[in-house]
């Protein structure tokens, strides 16, 4: 079974989808299979991961693995897909399975009620599907096909309560976002091929130019890609997206939409990394990219009433470390010195940073929907006092608004640690802005904490109670899990997010089969 490990990541959940709609009229019975199936997927993921720390990258391919067809021309080509799956792939498949399996949890109870679950369901785990083949392959074509499964499933998500005008508004402009990045991610696999005869991304690290040609797919790539990553100016379908769609699916949407950072690293680092003087100029495209993104997604949030949608805008905000980070380590990588005194810490810093993220905000929607849960509003002027009624939902609050703000020894301090003291060494600017980013984010989650949990009782909610249990047990594992690793960060860094940086940087494992 461990030699097939990457077929059955993808097949079991991709079974789970297309076996959900079965329970058409057992909804409870679509919501038990597919915890089932995103717990096996876990577990699945875990051991891939255990294997490729272990033993190094690992090539998987799916179908022919000799050359395959011969058209009348002469021309051979194998009917195939190339999985090669490193510590970086590994990490982000983690953070998938992860928030999947935490998000099916939450959807038991949060989604009792509702209709079309089946559908809902089949949904969550294409998604899953998708992003987990985005993260795992070793080629830019099927890069770009489960883009397209992520972006689908991710609309139809987004949409999923289409009784509220605002939801269908939400999934349509998440779709025409997905369908514009997906084009232009298109056009510039037909840009490389027509000059390469082939997309492995190991093979056109070796053999790419980066004459104008290269210069304007690189650019299609890179604006995609961060498009679909919601960086500033390109975050505008992020707040309607995160607010509209079921808190279950917050978290295994986070990662969809940090599969499309990743998928923006691996290209930047991969396609041009012998060429220092393009590095460069990518990587401080990336730190400025990371300031604006933090510092406008902030701002933003501080004015939001909505609880969700102010959630939302942090999402956007903290995106921006992670550019920021990366960015850092990519502007020095030209340079050894600099890059082992501060560059390979700050990619550290932003690696890490993605799956704290994941996992605080992540939880911190899930309280987000917690609250409309009991209450029916996302309103913040119109809660109080709930602390009194949903204690664990608080205290779970606190634990990711602690975390987010990168208060030690939350998880969002180790990482924004990492982040700060790498990008001061390259312009203390850089750290000044991050710093007063997190300021304020401590700043806007005291507000909510304030306007929701604190203060006089709201007459109207005088006989609500905590939520259901499965809701509870998401929310406090991911709680646990923002404490765990602020308190034992070496671990994580050691372990996981190391090896990813490593994998990040020397990326040319697999040079593919040419014609």
């Amino acid at each position: 079974m461990i030699e097939n490990l990457p077929a059955l990541v993808i097949a079991v959940p991709l079974l789970g989808a297309f076996t959900a709609p079965l329970f058409r009229k057992k909804p409870q019975g679509a919501a038990v299979w597919v915890n089932i199936i995103a717990l096996v997927t876990l577990g699945l993921v875990l051991l891939l991961a255990r294997e490729v720390l272990s033993s190094g990258t690992i090539l998987y391919t799916f179908g022919a693995k000799e050359p395959g067809f011969t058209l009348p021309s002469g021309y051979r080509f194998p009917v195939r897909i190339i999985f090669e799956i490193d510590a970086m792939g590994a990490f982000m498949a983690i953070s998938a399975a992860l928030m999947t399996f935490m998000g099916a949890l939450y959807s038991y109870s949060h989604l009792k009620g509702e209709s079309g679950l089946e559908k809902y369901y089949a949904l969550l785990l294409l998604l899953e599907v998708g992003i987990l083949g985005m993260v795992l392959t070793g080629d830019l074509f099927n890069l770009f096909v489960f883009l397209e499964i992520t972006g689908i499933a991710g609309s139809a998500l987004v949409g999923f309560r289409n009784y509220r005008g605002e939801a269908s508004e939400a999934g349509i402009k998440y779709l025409m976002v997905s369908s514009v990045a997906s084009l232009m991610v298109l056009l510039s696999i037909g840009i490389l091929y027509a000059q390469y005869d082939n997309l492995n991304l190991a093979y056109l690290a070796k053999h790419v130019s980066f004459n104008m040609v290269d210069m304007i797919a690189f650019g299609l790539l890179f604006s995609s890609f961060a498009v679909k990553c919601g960086a500033v100016p390109m975050h505008y379908w992020v707040p309607d997206a995160y607010t509209e769609v079921p808190a279950g699916v917050n978290p295994p949407l986070l990662v969809s939409t940090y599969a499309s950072l990743y998928a923006l690293f691996r290209v930047s680092f991969t396609l041009f990394a012998n060429i220092s003087w393009t590095l460069e100029r990518v990587g401080w495209v990336m730190v400025i990219l990371g300031i604006l993104t933090m510092f406008i997604g902030v701002t933003m949030a501080l004015v939001q009433h909505d609880v969700k949608r102010l959630m939302s805008y942090h999402a956007i905000s903290q995106t921006g470390y992670m550019l920021l980070g990366v960015g850092v380590g990519l502007t020095v990588l030209h340079d050894p010195t600099k890059f082992q005194e501060f560059g390979r810490a700050a990619m550290a810093g932003g690696i890490f940073h993605i799956i704290n993220h994941i996992i605080y905000k992540g939880l911190l929607l899930m309280t987000g929907g917690a609250l409309f849960y009991v209450t029916g509003t996302r309103n913040l002027d119109k809660m109080g006092g709930l602390a009194r009624k949903m204690p664990y939902t608080a205290v779970a609050f606190i634990v990711g608004a602690a975390a987010i703000s990168g208060l030690p020894p939350f998880n969002g301090f180790a990482s924004k640690i990492l982040i700060y003291e790498a990008s001061y060494r390259l312009n203390p600017l850089l750290a000044i802005f991050a710093m007063v980013t997190s300021i304020l984010t401590l700043a806007s989650f005291v507000k909510v904490f304030a306007s929701a949990f604190l203060g006089p009782p709201v007459k109207e909610y005088e006989n609500v109670g905590e939520v259901p249990r499965p809701m509870l047990v998401s929310m406090l594992t991911l709680a646990a899990l923002c404490i765990l690793f602020g308190l034992f960060p070496n671990v994580v860094l050691d372990k996981l997010v190391y090896p990813a940086v490593n994998a990040l940087v020397k990326f040319t494992t697999y040079t593919g089969w040419v014609p």
